[in-house]
């Protein structure tokens, strides 16, 4: 069944979107017509900031999910002059005001100016599908970047999308642990398309200058364990890797 990734990854991509591209284009872009503003600096190039490719050696890989899953190369189709998949222009509906800010900004926008580095996986018959991203920014950004995603889990409790056909289908949204942290914002997302029961988990993590946005999603079953553990895993690598602690919010050496 190819209905969840349209639909549950789209709000994955929300949270990846706002950690890439910054509050302050997507104020600008949410906003009423206004006259334009000074581009946003980029910080890419940032000292003390990990590379992309620091920031991909920190990603999971499909090995390390299990010997069924394989990565989902990266769609050609995201750019913003293609045409957009069906469902890509679902929304949510009245209660999840920050989060629909953020879903109608995914695919609207060109590569993102600070590092980042994503990975999508999928299971057998791509079910579960876990997503991955990494996103490094100073300190003020990151804190402005990270309070929106974390504003948009608390205040959202349901998500409603129209799905291939046209059809509204609404997710009951909850907030949970997800990880070692209780302060770790994450949320699970519970809903039925078509008799089938989907069910996903989203999750961020700051690692020092480091945002880590994490997506777990699966069919006929809310189990979670294991969205738990890859999320874990996520985390622990990431640390390992970055040399980065969860929950951290200066990067080692940096003034407190």
């Amino acid at each position: 069944m190819s209905l969840p990734r349209p639909l549950l990854a789209l709000t994955a991509a929300a949270v990846t979107t706002v950690l890439s591209l910054g509050t302050a284009q997507l104020a600008a872009a949410s906003a009423p017509s206004a006259p334009s503003a000074a581009p946003v600096t980029a910080v890419g190039a940032a000292v003390g900031l990990p590379t992309d490719a620091q920031l991909r050696a920190a990603l999971l890989t499909a090995a390390e999910l299990g010997p069924d899953f394989t990565e989902v190369p990266a769609d050609p189709g995201s750019s913003p002059e293609a045409e957009p998949e069906p469902g890509a222009g679902a929304s949510p509906m009245a209660g999840c005001d920050t989060l629909r800010a953020l879903l109608n900004q995914v695919g609207a926008n060109g590569p993102s100016q600070t590092p980042h580095q994503e990975a999508e996986f999928d299971g057998p018959d791509g079910n579960p599908m876990v997503t991955e991203s990494l996103t490094a920014e100073e300190p003020e950004r990151l804190n402005a970047d990270f309070a929106t995603v974390t504003a948009a889990f608390a205040d959202c409790h349901s998500l409603t999308f129209t799905d291939d056909m046209g059809g509204a289908v609404t997710f009951s949204v909850t907030p949970l642990a997800l990880g070692e942290r209780e302060g770790a914002p994450a949320v699970r997302i519970d809903g039925t398309i078509s008799g089938v029961r989907l069910n996903g988990y989203l999750g961020i993590e700051r690692l020092g200058d480091v945002a880590l946005a994490y997506g777990f999603f699966q069919r006929d079953s809310d189990a979670s364990q294991l969205a738990s553990l890859y999320y874990r895993a996520a985390v622990a690598k990431a640390e390992r890797t970055l040399g980065l602690q969860a929950g951290s919010t200066v990067a080692p050496g940096a003034p407190a």
